[in-house]
């Protein structure tokens, strides 16, 4: 071999490591960091049980802060420091909760309870969502009162219009409540006399699913007329862990102004706020992986938006404020605002969208740029999982209807393949005669594709194919909750996960992790499914001639384990969809070989390279 060969094929191997060390650096290390630390904050801070209401209990006390940046006049939610109390001290989430009166909320989705201090939706957690795949995992919790770490939650109220001097219900309002027990077909009401002619009432209504309905009213028994504006808010204290990825957005969304709003985290506390012209329809709230909670204002009203950050430990917020109203002497005024608090199911999305009529509200799941193929594969394979009950066979079936989809366009590539294979000798002959002259040997090659109708690109085409499908059940995977700890057999309890197993341990038989080692921990986390993923790999790889360049044959060599080790990080349903297509691939291209009567040289190559070695 050349001096100018060696130093290539040492180049294609350098950048093959350095392509699998570079995506473990910036994506698997993160996965399992992420994992990791999720895990640890389950432990050490486990869900508490909503706290039962207690009468009378005393008040957070707090001083009111500035109205939020973009909702002008509006109250401010947040005494203290990010949540926190006064000195910037918190409490545990159950004491957070003894600390004000409550209306328990019971439903066959959530639990929680409404604080009767500001009538705050500000305690929900999620009854068919568990931390972890285990049975005991504390339920998903995604509501947290002020005082406890990390507060989240909704509130509603009204805004004085410009001019008005008028007192209006705040965070410190005490509520007067008509029932105990929010539950489906059983709403309550709260009210508040401001003691100058202004009686407010709310109404909560809550479904079986994630939808609040809140009917805020005010009738006017004073002498003069009064106008507001009511107005609906989502709070968010301190910057919530995410997982950084940049094919998943988490943080505040939107879509106002007819345009989807992303603006992240990060972003937003740059900027402080970021307001939105008036739009007639449309949504906005904060948003995580699986879970969201979104303002849904009356889509046939125009109304006003706006995100904003505030604080040293910011409070973040979304927030829709309606068109001021004019409420006359004995007359009255409701508005309607509704507020999405829970998982982001797909077919609970799609329902409050079409049956209210929620602008483009399916686009609060993350489908990405590709939402034409990806919502499509997603709706294939939950059509499947009907029908058989388990999502990792669906992901083997829906390989099959793949494959079934494209055989016409990979029965031409692989029949081109097996041409190549037929003119292999030729090839090598022109390499031999051209050895000296590379512009020569390409323009040989090239009369030669021509003469025997060869397109020597063909190889890549079932390759090109399944990248699309690839990234589109990657992000089905990834980003849909109905994914979420969904089991396969065996070890893999939870497709959306990394296989668990590695072989450095030998598979669990030695009492140790090797993900825990330093630096080289991250690396080391190779399971059995990405193993036998590269082994179908480099089985398929040895089906086709060799490359007669040193380089592309040093790169072709690499690749099954460069993507052995890329795709050990990824989701487990996606390590078998690749490994069980590898296999089909084969058995496709082997079928065609022998009816093109072209010499299946899969064993010859093996034996090639171990006398090589």
């Amino acid at each position: 071999m050349k001096s100018e060969d060696n130093r290539n094929l040492l180049l294609a191997i350098a950048l093959s490591v350095a392509v699998m060390v570079g995506w473990n650096y910036f994506y698997g290390v993160p996965q399992l960091q992420q994992q990791r630390q999720a895990t640890q904050q389950t432990a050490a801070n486990p869900a508490q049980p909503a706290a039962p209401a207690v009468p009378g209990a005393p008040v957070v006390p707090g001083a009111v802060a500035p109205a939020a940046p973009g909702i002008p006049g509006a109250p401010a939610q947040q005494p203290g420091i990010g949540g926190a109390l006064p000195g910037g001290t918190f409490v545990s989430r159950e004491v957070a909760l003894q600390r004000s009166p409550r209306i328990r909320i019971e439903t066959p989705s959530v639990t929680g309870s409404i604080s009767l201090i500001g009538g705050r939706i500000d305690d929900l957690a999620l009854v068919r969502y568990r931390e972890t795949v285990e049975a005991s995992s504390p339920n998903i919790v995604l509501f947290a009162p002020i005082g406890a770490p990390n507060a989240y939650f909704a509130d509603f109220g009204w805004v004085p219009a410009a001019g008005q001097n008028l007192v209006v219900p705040g965070p410190d309002t005490p509520w007067q409540a008509s029932g105990e027990v929010l539950r489906p077909g059983n709403p309550v009401t709260l009210s508040w006399d401001n003691g100058q002619g202004l009686m407010f009432t709310r109404r909560i209504e809550v479904d079986d699913r994630f939808l609040f309905t809140i009917t805020d009213s005010v009738r006017n028994a004073g002498a003069m007329p009064v106008a507001l504006s009511n107005y609906g808010r989502v709070s968010r204290h301190g910057t919530p862990t995410t997982l950084g990825f940049f094919i998943l957005h988490e943080g505040p969304v939107g879509y106002v102004a007819d345009k989807l709003q992303e603006p992240s985290f990060d972003s937003l506390r740059k900027a402080k706020s970021q307001t939105f012209p008036k739009s007639d329809g449309g949504w906005l709230g904060i948003t995580e992986k699986y879970w969201a909670a979104a303002l849904l204002p009356p889509q046939q009203k125009p109304f006003s938006a706006a995100f904003a950050a505030t604080g040293d430990r910011p409070v973040y917020e979304a927030a829709a404020i309606a068109e001021p109203v004019s409420v006359a002497p004995g007359a009255a005024a409701e508005a309607v605002m509704r507020l999405f608090a829970g998982a982001k199911e797909v077919s609970a999305i799609n329902g409050y969208g079409e049956s209210l009529g929620v602008k483009n509200f399916d686009l609060m799941i993350d489908w990405g740029w590709f939402y034409f193929i990806t919502k499509p594969m997603f709706y294939l394979i939950d059509w499947v999982y009907k029908l058989v009950g388990n999502f990792g066979i669906v992901i083997l079936i829906v390989t099959v209807l793949i494959k079934l989809a494209f055989f016409p366009l990979a029965n031409k590539s692989y029949a081109s393949m097996a041409k190549m294979k037929a003119v292999q000798p030729e090839m090598l002959a022109i390499r031999d005669r051209y050895a000296d002259d590379k512009m020569k040997q390409q323009q040989a090659m090239m009369e030669l594709y021509k003469r025997e109708k060869i397109n020597p690109l063909a190889g890549c085409l079932p390759v090109l194919i399944q990248i699309p499908v690839f990234f589109a059940l990657y992000k089905v995977l990834f980003v849909t909750i109905e994914m979420r700890h969904a089991p396969f057999f065996g070890w893999i309890r939870d497709l959306a996960a990394p296989d668990p197993t590695t072989i450095f341990n030998l598979f669990g038989l030695l009492p140790f992790d090797p993900t825990q080692v330093p630096v080289l921990g991250p690396f080391l986390h190779l399971g059995v499914w990405p193993i036998i993923m590269g082994i179908t790999m480099w089985v398929q790889m040895k089906m086709n001639p060799e490359p007669t360049d040193a380089v592309q044959k040093a790169v072709f060599g690499w690749m099954p384990l460069v993507f052995t080790f890329m795709l050990a990080t990824f989701p487990a349903g996606l390590v078998i969809y690749w490994a069980w297509n590898n296999t089909l691939s084969v058995l496709q291209q082997y079928a065609i070989m022998k009816r093109m009567g072209t010499k299946v040289e899969l064993w010859d190559n093996i034996r090639a390279m171990f006398r090589r070695a």
